[in-house]
């Protein structure tokens, strides 16, 4: 009769040496499927997450899941293809959420986010290690907002803008 392994009773070392080597994004969200052991380890050692439609945003939904997830660094925030049918996008506290959730976050990429604007900006001045923003088309951004962020952003080094209509208006 075959003997059933167990990942259970391996070393964390190995373990994390074998969630290293997984290098594809649904391979790796694969991992909890194997062992609850396996899952954790990914969770504690992900470093970089891409969101978008579909993402809830209620605040305790929020800090449920970045909470998963203590070392991000880099997080994407996509909804090129949202609907008003997938949901809420973030908007509001989510960017606070996002910068006191994350202590790691030092690359932060925000695409057709609609509803980010001058107010949530400056919770990123929370994300003390953010050293590159991408903003893809945030239409209620203007020059404002991305000044606090690059004033208050001590480590900021890029700052790219892409079909950011707003930034030339002040509020």
């Amino acid at each position: 009769m075959p003997r059933r392994f167990s990942m259970e009773g391996l070393p964390e070392a190995l373990l994390l040496e074998v969630v290293k080597r997984v290098t594809k994004t649904s391979d790796r969200n694969s991992l909890c499927l194997v062992s609850k052991q396996l899952c954790t380890i990914e969770a504690e050692h992900r470093d970089d997450i891409r969101l978008g439609c579909g993402l809830n945003t209620r605040t305790e939904a929020l800090v449920s899941l970045f909470s998963q997830f203590p070392n991000l660094a880099k997080v994407e925030i996509n909804y090129s293809e949202w609907k008003h049918s997938d949901g809420d996008q973030l908007k509001n506290q989510g960017l606070l959420v996002l910068s006191s959730h994350c202590h790691s976050l030092s690359d932060l990429a925000l695409s057709f986010c609609s509803y980010i604007d001058d107010i949530d900006l400056p919770y990123l001045v929370e994300s003390k290690n953010l050293r590159s923003l991408r903003l893809n088309h945030t239409p209620a951004v203007t020059s404002t907002g991305i000044l606090q962020v690059a004033v208050g952003c001590r480590y900021l080094s890029v700052l790219h803008l892409v079909d950011c209509t707003a930034i030339d208006k002040m509020k």
